[in-house]
């Protein structure tokens, strides 16, 4: 069985504690897991998540939160700082026990920012421990963002699947799955939504935006990147970007 990651303050007894940590670009943190549950921002940079069960981007306002025991790996794009908060099982319960990319406010990147600068023992009734409960409520609340790329358990849709991330194409259809795996269309629709919880065309689309974003954090071309995935036009690529995430494609570049 996997081991947790050694944490040096699992033994405080706190119902969070935040911690800060940077990174160069291109890092790698293999895959492991923590006993607490983990909320993890980039202050900087992007982040890649990766577990068993699927992907998850965190581009910049979003972060990325991961389950207690999940073993999960992590890849940076760019230079990235993170801040990370570590919470009791139990304590964010509303968030559930599913990976999921979450919005970050301009409050709880304040606070997240300030967080990392208390101390793991702090006075839960003094100013400290104010700002940490006030982290975990807005954390408890803060919305889902659609940025998941499940992974089915299927062995051969699910070889399919991984294949799609090294080679996506925003054209693939739903037919020319079915043949590669010998079914109709009617067995294949039924049984990618069972696996996966989405549509194929959601998930392809999902899939496409979680290759692009890496890649735009890194500085590569939106024209570029709308042609690699398969793209008549940039523009059909903008579209999709900004629907999805509400802004265009442009504002994850480097600056």
């Amino acid at each position: 069985m996997m081991d947790f990651y050694p944490d040096e303050n699992d033994h405080v007894a706190r119902p969070l504690i935040a911690i800060g940590h940077d990174y160069p670009d291109s890092y790698e943190l293999a895959e492991h897991r923590h006993r607490r549950s983990q909320f993890l921002y980039a202050a900087t940079g992007v982040m890649a998540v990766s577990t068993p069960g699927g992907s998850w981007v965190a581009p910049p306002e979003r972060a990325v939160w991961i389950p207690a025991g999940t073993p999960h790996s992590v890849r940076m794009v760019g230079a990235v700082q993170t801040r990370s908060v570590l919470v009791e099982p139990g304590e964010c319960a509303r968030r559930g026990d599913e990976c999921q990319v979450v919005g970050v406010s301009p409050l709880v990147r304040h606070l997240l920012g300030d967080a990392a600068n208390v101390p793991p023992e702090y006075d839960i009734s003094g100013r400290d421990g104010l700002v940490m409960r006030l982290l975990l409520a807005e954390i408890e609340r803060a919305p889902s963002i659609p940025l998941a790329v499940p992974f089915p358990r299927h062995p051969l849709l699910a070889r399919r699947c991984h294949a799609f991330l090294e080679r996506p194409s925003a054209t693939a259809t739903i037919d020319e799955w079915a043949t590669e795996m010998g079914m109709n269309r009617r067995s294949f629709t039924r049984l990618f939504r069972r696996e996966t919880g989405m549509s194929f065309a959601e998930w392809r689309q999902q899939a496409c935006l979680s290759v692009a974003l890496p890649k735009l954090a890194a500085g590569e071309a939106i024209t570029s990147i709308a042609y690699d995935l398969g793209y008549d036009a940039p523009g059909n690529f903008s579209t999709m970007f900004k629907r999805m995430l509400g802004v265009a494609p442009s504002r994850y570049l480097k600056p």
